[in-house]
């Protein structure tokens, strides 16, 4: 079993950053990447970025060069820099672990940019 802790939302002004904290516990050791998601009511989850165990970083075509992800692995942790925020930012922000057997849900964290 894995856990994830999300921390680091909240309401910002466009052009504003935020730092998002994803936090892996439990069997963090059978998690092959780990990524960040966001969803907006009535739309479906959209990957934003992902890191892998072996350090390779993928960021959607959207938030690419405004948004970068980085770990720790030492604290499995993984965080989501989020710069140049725009009102389209706006989104439930999830982390989601992928292990061999299944991908694990954070409860995820709330993201709001205001104009």
């Amino acid at each position: 079993q894995v856990q994830l802790v999300e921390s680091g939302g909240g309401l910002v002004q466009a052009g504003g950053s935020l730092r998002l904290s994803c936090a892996a516990s439990g069997s963090t050791f059978s998690i092959n990447a780990i990524g960040w998601y966001r969803q907006v009511p009535g739309k479906q989850r959209e990957l934003v970025a992902i890191i892998t165990s072996g350090g390779r970083t993928e960021v959607a075509n959207n938030v690419k060069g405004r948004f970068t992800i980085s770990r720790d692995s030492a604290k499995n942790t993984v965080w989501l820099q989020a710069n140049s925020l725009k009102p389209e930012d706006t989104a439930v922000y999830y982390c989601n672990a992928e292990t061999l057997r299944r991908h694990y849900w954070g409860k995820g964290t709330l993201v709001t940019v205001s104009s």
